[in-house]
C-alpha cells in the first residue's frame, strides 16, 4: 500500500471515529496503557469495533456472552456494557500473566461485576458450559486454534445466535498482492474456506479493522 492510499485510509478512520459515539474514558485509558505496556497492543478491540460489539449486544437481546481470547479486556468490557445487569461474560485468557492486569481493569469498571474471568485453555473450559447457553461468542484467541475454537463453541451458542470470528482478514494477507504463507495466514485462510462449506450456519466477512466474520447459528 502507497503511502497515499495509507493516509487516505487514515482520514478516513478518523471521520468515522468522530461520527461515531465516544469510547468510554476506561476503555481509552486500556488503549492507551496497552500501547505503552505491552506487545501486540493492536490486539485491543479499539474505538470503532469496541462500539460496533456493544450495540451488537444490545441489539441481539444478549444475556450470556462467550469470548475467547481476553488480552486486557477491552471487548470483554464492551459486552458487558452492553447487557443489562443480570447478563453474563464469560471470558476466557490463555496467557496467565495478563491476569492481574485484567481482574485489575474489570474492578474498575462500573460493567466489571458482569464479566467472569476463566484462565486456561478454551478447549478445556468451553466444553463444561451447557449446550446453547450462551446468545453471543466472539473468538479471539490464537489463529492456530480458530476452527478448534470455532467447533467447540458451536454447541454452546443457541439456534439464531451469533459467533463473531476477528482478524478474519489477517492484515490482508488472505489473499491479493499481499497473500502469504505463514502459519498464522495459512490457519486463518484455512478457517475462511472450511467456514465457507459449513451448513450449519449463515455468514458474512465484515472489512471492519483487520476482518470480522458475523456468524448465525441455524
Amino acid at each position: 500500500m502507497n503511502p497515499e492510499n495509507q493516509k487516505e485510509i487514515e482520514t478516513l478512520e478518523e471521520y468515522i471515529l468522530s461520527c461515531i459515539d465516544p469510547e468510554p474514558d476506561l476503555l481509552k485509558q486500556i488503549d492507551r496503557e496497552t500501547h505503552v505496556k505491552m506487545l501486540y497492543p493492536a490486539m485491543n478491540s479499539g474505538h470503532l469495533q469496541g462500539r460496533l460489539l456493544a450495540m451488537m449486544t444490545k441489539v441481539i437481546g444478549a444475556t450470556r456472552v462467550l469470548e475467547i481470547g481476553t488480552f486486557a479486556g477491552y471487548s470483554a468490557l464492551c459486552f458487558a456494557e452492553g447487557l443489562n445487569e443480570c447478563g453474563e461474560v464469560h471470558t476466557i485468557e490463555v496467557n496467565d500473566e495478563l491476569e492481574d492486569t485484567i481482574r485489575a481493569y474489570l474492578k474498575t469498571s462500573e460493567h466489571g461485576h458482569k464479566v467472569t474471568l476463566h484462565v486456561g485453555d478454551a478447549a478445556d473450559i468451553v466444553p463444561s458450559f451447557p449446550d446453547e447457553s450462551f446468545d453471543l461468542a466472539f473468538l479471539d484467541g490464537g489463529k492456530d486454534d480458530y476452527w478448534m475454537h470455532y467447533e467447540v463453541t458451536l454447541p454452546k451458542v443457541r439456534k439464531g445466535g451469533v459467533i463473531l470470528a476477528d482478524n478474519t482478514l489477517w492484515y490482508g494477507k488472505v489473499a491479493g498482492e499481499m497473500k502469504s504463507d505463514d502459519r498464522a495466514t495459512c490457519a486463518v485462510r484455512q478457517f475462511n474456506e472450511r467456514l465457507a462449506e459449513d451448513t450449519r450456519v449463515e455468514k458474512v466477512i465484515l472489512p471492519l479493522r483487520d476482518g470480522l466474520t458475523f456468524i448465525r447459528k441455524k
